[in-house]
């Protein structure tokens, strides 16, 4: 019997576990494994988890991570829906927070056109628009409610 590690993909060999690839995610005296492929080895997201102990391992078989297997167009289009639903969240962050935003969002704009517009020297300019930059990704990325 081969011991599995977590991250470990593995699929049934048998009938007693529905069948689709698990991931280890547990180990110890047994071994938790979330389904995460169906049987054809195609990605799903169910939350089953199944408890197998040592001896019960030699049911399954080492399997690929289904999100290995994915067809390029829908590689595509999740990553884009996932930059979608990031920059609606950090706009809704920058909304729910509006003085730290408008201050963080100044620095970046003096930064930005100080050095040509206004005393500012390029090396201070640059560290303001970077102070700036900083804080925009700080108060956007939600750390204000932590």
């Amino acid at each position: 019997m081969q011991s599995r590690s977590i991250r470990d993909h593995v699929r049934p060999t048998d009938g007693d576990y529905p069948g689709g690839i698990y991931r280890v995610v547990g180990t110890g005296d047994a071994v938790t494994l979330l389904r995460v492929g169906d049987a054809d080895g195609r990605r799903v997201n169910t939350g089953e988890i199944v408890t197998v102990e040592d001896s019960d391992l030699e049911a399954f078989e080492p399997a690929e991570n289904p999100d290995g297997n994915r067809p390029l167009g829908a590689t595509v289009a999740s990553s884009l829906e996932m930059v979608y639903w990031r920059l609606r969240a950090f706009g809704q962050q920058l909304v729910a927070h509006p003085i730290p935003a408008t201050l963080v969002a100044a620095l970046v704009a003096v930064g930005y056109v100080g050095d040509s517009i206004g005393p500012l020297t390029e090396s201070v300019a640059s560290v303001v628009l970077l102070v700036g930059a900083v804080g925009l990704a700080f108060v956007g990325g939600g750390y204000l409610d932590r």
